[in-house]
Parts: structure tokens; C-alpha cells; sequence
């Protein structure tokens, strides 16, 4: 081998990723004030999204996913031949057995039965175990269920715990906020998360608040009870993740599941961005915003794209 090869070789080492992990972060920042100019922006407000399905799995929990497993192998809460185990109604799950898969852990997921067959045929793809949890109950049956398993055999496993781990909002505190911040040079005046786990919101609200307490923190959830949103919680009537802080929002957003189907719907057919009814009700709630707010620089986060939900009807 020739030193020109070497030196080829040397050079192309340092400019590659080492794992497909290294892949997760830094999403691209989409430009949707045109979109939000056909349907009423002010002409003054300009809209932009976190393109969140670039990440490896495909959703914006891989982020803390990576995040909760760097924890719990660091601190020695996950070892080897140990069972990483979670509740999910879908993404970090998808997330999580895809990390299992490259560092060689089994996964076992606990998901509600009647989440889309899109999903459950993803976890399985990448080897994870499938445990489904009554339909009725919800991510709350399903939370409940993990519980009950783990309790039964603590050993075995090691129990991620999304809703209640700070390595979940800290992911988003150390990668997504900072993303934003660069990618807008600071502008952004308003940021618009939905309200799952929270973890987006709540890190990445703390952040952008540390650099600018200016910044209004739109928090997005359903309009309520019955208002079934995929990857979305009514935190009024679930269990409320203790990573949520209700303080850090400066507006809740109430979002109807109709109007989440049509905007999602209308960004699929007007501007070809094919996402998930969470990105959709995000959309929703910063339109809001840019109708009534001049010189507004709002940003939110798309979390996954549509192919997952195919199956629901969304898009017939």
C-alpha cells in the first residue's frame, strides 16, 4: 500500500462517525414561514422545525435514549447481561432497541396493545422483546406494567424509567437547545414542544431560557381527556412525569385532535413534510403564534416523521 494510500485512509478515519449512535443530534432546522403565510402568519413571523427524524431510529428520542443508556452503563446501573427494559408508546422504544442492538444488550419493551402495527413491527425488527399492555390503560397501564415486571425480578433488569429520568431532559439541555440556539444565531423569540415524557420541552426550554429569559416556552398538549393525540399526554388526567416542571412554561397550548389531523395532513400535501400527529399539534400551536405575534421568531420540534401511523388513517 502506497504512503499516499495511508495517508488517504488515515484522513478518511478522522472524518467518520466510529458507530451509527454518532449519527444522533444535530438535525437539520426546516423553514416553515411559507407554509405559515398560506394559512394567516403575520407576515413579520417567522416559523422553523427541528427536523427530528434524521436521528438513527427515526424520532427525537433517540437523543435521550442515548443519553439514559451513556447514564446507566456509566454509573453502573446497566451492566453486562443485563435487560434494558422501558415503557413506550412507540419512538423511544424503537430508540432504545436500536441501541441495544449495536451495544449488545437485550431490550424488552412494555407498549400499549393498541399502538400502530408500524411500530411494533420496528421493535421487533431490531430484536427487542414486544410486551403489550391493555389498550384501555394507555402509556399509564403501560408504566404500570414495566413496574410490576421489574419489580418482580430487579436483577435482571435495568429499568430506563423515561419519565422520571433527568438524563432524559438533560439530553435535549445538552444537544437540541444549543442546536436551536445556533442554527436561529439567537433569534428565536418563542419555542413550542408537546408534552409526552416532557423531556423535550423541559430541557430544551431550560436551556433556551439560560441564554435569553425572553424567551416564551410554549408547552403543547391535548385539549383533553378524550383528545387522543399520539405521543402527546393531558398531564391533568395521566401521570405526570417528575422530570415536568409546570413553571418553566410561560403558555399551555390546547390542541383538538381534529385540527392536529388537518395541519399534519396539510404539511404532508402543501409543503411535503410527512410527519407524525405530534408534529402536527406542534405546528398547530406555533401557527397560533405566528398569526398573533408580529416579529416572532418561533421554533418547534418535529418528532418523527408519518410512516409510523400510516396504518391509523391519517393520511386516507
Amino acid at each position: 500500500m502506497s504512503m499516499q494510500q495511508v495517508d488517504a485512509d488515515e484522513h478518511l478515519a478522522t472524518r467518520l462517525p466510529a458507530t451509527l449512535l454518532d449519527q444522533i443530534g444535530n438535525t437539520p432546522l426546516l423553514d416553515l414561514t411559507g407554509f405559515a403565510r398560506r394559512h394567516g402568519a403575520l407576515p413579520t413571523a417567522l416559523v422553523y422545525a427541528k427536523a427530528e427524524w434524521f436521528n438513527p431510529g427515526g424520532s427525537v428520542k433517540a437523543r435521550a435514549a442515548l443519553r439514559m443508556v451513556d447514564e446507566a452503563e456509566q454509573s453502573g446501573r446497566l451492566r453486562p447481561g443485563q435487560v434494558i427494559i422501558d415503557s413506550s408508546s412507540g419512538n423511544t422504544g424503537i430508540a432504545l432497541a436500536l441501541i441495544g442492538a449495536v451495544r449488545g444488550y437485550a431490550v424488552e419493551l412494555v407498549m400499549p396493545a393498541n399502538v400502530s402495527i408500524e411500530r411494533k413491527a420496528l421493535v421487533r425488527a431490531y430484536g427487542a422483546t414486544l410486551i403489550e399492555s391493555d389498550p384501555l390503560e394507555g402509556s399509564d397501564g403501560a408504566i404500570a406494567l414495566v413496574q410490576q415486571i421489574v419489580n418482580a425480578a430487579p436483577g435482571r433488569y435495568c429499568f430506563i424509567d423515561q419519565y422520571n429520568n433527568p438524563a432524559n431532559w438533560q439530553a435535549h439541555f445538552a444537544g437540541t437547545g444549543p442546536e436551536i440556539w445556533q442554527q436561529t444565531d439567537g433569534a428565536v423569540t418563542h419555542f413550542v414542544a408537546g408534552l409526552g415524557t416532557t423531556g423535550t420541552f423541559m430541557g430544551v426550554g431550560r436551556y433556551l431560557k439560560q441564554r435569553n429569559a425572553a424567551i416564551q416556552l410554549a408547552a403543547v398538549q391535548p385539549a383533553d381527556e378524550l383528545a387522543v393525540i399520539e405521543g402527546l399526554k393531558h398531564l391533568p388526567t395521566a401521570l405526570v412525569p417528575d422530570i415536568y416542571d409546570a413553571a418553566l412554561a410561560d403558555d399551555v397550548a390546547l390542541v383538538d385532535t381534529e385540527s392536529t389531523w388537518l395541519t399534519t395532513r396539510m404539511l404532508a400535501r402543501e409543503a411535503g413534510i410527512f410527519v407524525g400527529p405530534s408534529g402536527g399539534a406542534a405546528v398547530e400551536a406555533a401557527l397560533r403564534i405566528a398569526r398573533s405575534t408580529a416579529n416572532a421568531v418561533i421554533v418547534t420540534v418535529l418528532p418523527d416523521d408519518g410512516s409510523k401511523y400510516v396504518s391509523l388513517g391519517l393520511f386516507d
